[in-house]
Order: C-alpha cells, then sequence, then structure tokens
C-alpha cells in the first residue's frame, strides 16, 4: 500500500519555510546561514530538503546567474491555516472549544496576550456578522 502523503510541512521543512517567509527569495547557502544560527546544518542536508520541498509542492525555484532562488509557494496564513485545520479535524474532532482551551492550558498566556484574543474574537465576529 502507497504511504500517506503528508499534508502539512514537516518541522524540519516549516524552519525553513520560516526563513523563506522572511528572507525570501533565498539561494540554499542564504537558507543555510539563516538556519545555522540556531544549530547547525549541512549545506547537502538543506539542498536535499528543498529539493523534497520542491517535489512536494511547498516551494518555487527560479535560476538567478548560476544559483536557484526558492520561494514559498503558500504565505505563511495559508500554511498556518493548514496546520490548524488537520490538527482541529484530526485531535479535536472538530470542536474549536477544545482546540482553543488545550491552547490557553498549554501556553498560560500573559494579561496583553488574552487581551489580543479577545480583539481577535471581536473581528471575526464583527467580519462575520458582515458577511
Amino acid at each position: 500500500m502507497p504511504r500517506h502523503r503528508q499534508v502539512t510541512p514537516t518541522e524540519v521543512e516549516l524552519e525553513i519555510l520560516q526563513v523563506l517567509w522572511e528572507h525570501q527569495p533565498s539561494t540554499v547557502r542564504e537558507i543555510v546561514d539563516v538556519l545555522n544560527q540556531t544549530r547547525p546544518r549541512a549545506y547537502t542536508s538543506i539542498l536535499s530538503m528543498m529539493n523534497v520541498m520542491l517535489d512536494k509542492g511547498l516551494v518555487r525555484r527560479t535560476l538567478r546567474g548560476r544559483a536557484h532562488v526558492y520561494t514559498a509557494k503558500k504565505t505563511r496564513n495559508a500554511t498556518l491555516g493548514g496546520f490548524v485545520k488537520d490538527l482541529l479535524g484530526r485531535a479535536f474532532q472538530g470542536s474549536t472549544t477544545s482546540l482553543i482551551t488545550q491552547v490557553l492550558e498549554q501556553s498560560n498566556p500573559s494579561s496583553d496576550e488574552l487581551d489580543q484574543i479577545r480583539d481577535a474574537i471581536e473581528k471575526w465576529q464583527e467580519s462575520e456578522s458582515r458577511q
């Protein structure tokens, strides 16, 4: 039986996408340089991962001079939205309340973060009432 193709990026792919969202377009060398600020990575490992990500449709590659440059195919919001949708369905059986409760319990948000969450809920309610 064929292996199920993962819809959401892996942990390493997400690290690379984070770099691209902040610094695109980027060469593999530029990506490695940013990633190596937190922990060492081999150029060849990141190059291999970029080829996998290209095959999976996560990135685009174009030629700039003699080097390939990469950009993320989806925005940060679209990618993270996919993660949340997948998590909501698989782990919380579609219950937004359960997901939010778990997030609050695990993250212990500050008063400022709670105010930002309330503001986000109000903005969402306002946009829904206009539709």
